[in-house]
């Protein structure tokens, strides 16, 4: 049987429930719908770490952190830290990447967004092991990026949408005669902010007619934030959906497993709150889309993880089928961050398609159970039993066990 062509497209800050797929109206994504209708489609996916470079490191690792070496924002991926490139290059695979990083090391003291990040040169040593790479490590410059790489020495602005400038790069990459099977990761930075960034041919709706998740607080700055911004994230969603709509347009489904995810989510208001590194729905749960040449679509409600699809992927590139086994998947932050409006915790627990459990330390640095949710009865996470005397028995057994 000859081994498939994979290709994963990667998004940032696509919350699970932001597609037309998942049943939100606000948004507009016909390509991914269509996807969705011919892949299985993991409706409980989440990360396993909701902040950039610690979900990236182990969804390219298939470990956890900090085992995977990434603990911390501002830790780089280890040189000598196996990846999903390395396992394929080693089975006979062609191996690219292109895009978004973040795992390299970065200057603390440069500003976050713009040129700085967006030019800064990622050796190919810290290149994961793909044998093609091309791409940035930060930057957020959501139009006209920066790019270096295998074929490009030094950073060479390209104009144009980011996520259309980099889906053309790897059409034309996968469009190359290639000797081998081919394993394409399509890392973008939307729908991250800056949310207001141009977007080709998409107009923001009104913040007026954004239709809000039921547990962002209403009446005040929160909600007025919240619609905002969301304008601006569905534009960036609109866009995004059209540009991988293109590259899906150009390839041989019928030869190629195509993956869709995204590292993190965005809390958007709920709860009060907003980015990431929070242990809520809006931040934990990704989209995941798997479409594979002779595999029925349907809903897959296992507790699927980021750091599964190395192991997946593997899996395919063998053979083999893969199936989720464990009952629950992690969810954590190894450390605490800084940066504004991330949760400045840090915290580990767990999430099933019917609860979550999440422990955090608390002054004298002891473990206490800080969330815990029934998420069947209580998806939108409006009631916290962690501090319900009935449950005291029901919670001291998760924390021996989480």
């Amino acid at each position: 049987m000859a081994k498939p062509n994979i290709l994963w497209i990667v998004t940032t800050q696509w919350r699970a429930a932001a597609t037309g797929f998942a049943g939100d109206a606000n948004a507009r994504t016909p390509w991914l719908d269509g996807l969705a209708s011919e892949s299985v489609h993991y409706s409980q996916a989440v990360t396993p770490h909701p902040l950039g470079p610690q979900a990236r490191a182990a969804l390219l690792t298939g470990k956890l952190g900090p085992d995977n070496g990434v603990s911390d924002y501002w830790d780089a991926l280890p040189v000598n830290a196996r990846t999903i490139a390395h396992a394929l290059n080693d089975r006979g695979y062609a191996t690219a990447f292109f895009g978004k990083w973040h795992l390299a090391e970065r200057d603390r003291n440069a500003p976050l967004v713009g040129d700085v990040h967006a030019r800064m040169i990622v050796p190919p040593e810290r290149r994961g092991g793909f044998v093609f790479w091309e791409g940035f490590d930060s930057g957020f410059l959501l139009n006209d990026p920066w790019l270096h790489g295998t074929r490009l020495p030094e950073p060479k602005q390209f104009k144009g949408y980011q996520a259309d400038v980099l889906l053309q790069r790897a059409t034309e990459w996968l469009k190359h005669p290639h000797a081998q099977p081919t394993f394409c990761v399509v890392s973008l930075e939307a729908p991250h902010p800056p949310y207001h960034a141009p977007t080709p041919n998409v107009s923001e709706m009104e913040p007026s007619e954004v239709k809000l998740r039921p547990n962002v607080p209403k009446g005040g700055d929160v909600e007025n934030k919240g619609r905002e911004e969301l304008a601006g994230y569905y534009a960036h969603i609109e866009a995004t959906d059209r540009a991988i709509g293109k590259l899906l347009a150009t390839i041989d489904t019928k030869a190629t497993t195509v993956v869709f995810t995204s590292v993190h989510g965005d809390m958007h208001g709920s709860h009060g709150l907003f980015r990431k590194a929070w242990p809520y729905e809006e931040s934990v749960r990704v989209p995941l889309l798997i479409k594979r040449p002779a595999t029925a679509p349907g809903v897959d409600a296992s507790p699927v993880s980021l750091h599964d699809l190395p192991h997946m992927t593997l899996a395919w590139a063998e053979g083999r089928e893969w199936h989720c086994k464990r009952d629950s998947a992690p969810i954590s932050m190894p450390s605490a961050t800084a940066i504004p409006l991330q949760c400045p915790h840090a915290w580990r627990g767990f999430r099933t398609p019917k609860h979550k459990f999440v422990l955090r330390a608390d002054a004298a640095g002891v473990e206490q159970p800080w969330l815990y949710f029934d998420l069947e009865r209580d998806p939108l996470e409006m009631k916290n039993l962690a501090g319900d005397p009935a449950r005291r028995e029901e919670i001291e057994a998760l924390r021996l066990v989480t």
